[in-house]
């Protein structure tokens, strides 16, 4: 019964506004051209479909988040451990992204165009920036938030320095890790959808765009629709991670074990 609940109430408000909205074009004064229905944005994607513009458009996109992805929170974590375990780092280093973060990335995509055209560069570029920092920013919080009465546990049992990060720093520091990255996963979606948008020539934002020069706004829905269930995969995939990864965790462990 437990797991029936489970797997029936998130489904619940999906499938009653899905219901809405397939009737509201007959219960209201909004037009199903204005406002497509879930049935016609279902033959959009199935005429898409058919002519491999929509696989297309999906693969590139995931290739371009997962390039971005990559890049942004490699380096995320790369420099959070470097500020986090270092205090001539974090005196070098932090100030200077401190100064970058506040500027919004997405501004940058005029000059991003200009530097290096309108090809794959800018895109994986601007997800990267929009991925570093709340990667960077949860690493170093979780590390500084580790209890440093454990490291010293672990240098009295004769553990190394890189026993020490691997064991204990990062084990500490995980829950905060893999927080910034989910909420990097959403910040690196919005960027893609801005980005795609802008002198694109494939991609689920070029289906979008091409559809709004067409006015096929079952088209347009059916791109933002893509977003939103990739954006909802990925983040799932990481409630997974979380749970395996940190299965030792305390808040991550069923109620009536904890």
């Amino acid at each position: 019964m437990r797991i029936l609940k489970s797997a029936v109430l998130p489904w619940i408000i999906p499938a009653t506004v899905l219901l809405l909205w397939q009737l509201l074009p007959n219960i209201s004064a909004i037009s199903s051209s204005t406002l497509p229905p879930p049935s016609k944005v279902l033959q959009a994607a199935l005429d898409l479909t058919r002519t491999g513009e929509l696989q297309n458009g999906i693969l590139v996109s995931l290739r371009r988040i997962g390039i971005g992805f990559a890049i942004g929170a490699c380096t995320g974590l790369l420099l959070g451990f470097l500020v986090g375990m270092s205090r001539t780092a974090e005196g070098l280093i932090d100030s200077t992204l401190q100064m970058v973060r506040v500027v919004p990335h997405l501004a940058l995509v005029p000059l991003m165009i200009a530097w290096f055209g309108i090809g794959e560069e800018p895109k994986v570029i601007l997800v990267a920036l929009g991925t570093l920092f709340p990667v960077y920013l949860n690493t170093v919080n979780g590390i500084k938030n580790v209890d440093w009465r454990l490291i010293q546990l672990g240098q009295s049992y004769g553990l190394n320095r890189l026993e020490l990060v691997r064991d204990i720093v990062l084990m500490g520091a995980m829950p905060s890790i893999l927080t910034g990255i989910r909420y990097a996963l959403g910040v690196a979606w919005l960027t893609l959808v801005i980005a795609e948008t802008i002198n694109a020539k494939d991609g689920v934002g070029y289906i979008a765009q091409n559809a709004r020069e067409m006015l096929r706004n079952d088209r347009v829905i059916l791109a933002i629709l893509i977003y939103a269930l990739a954006g909802l995969a990925a983040d799932q995939i990481t409630r997974v991670i979380e749970q395996r990864v940190l299965k030792w965790h305390s808040s991550y462990q069923p109620l009536e074990k904890r």
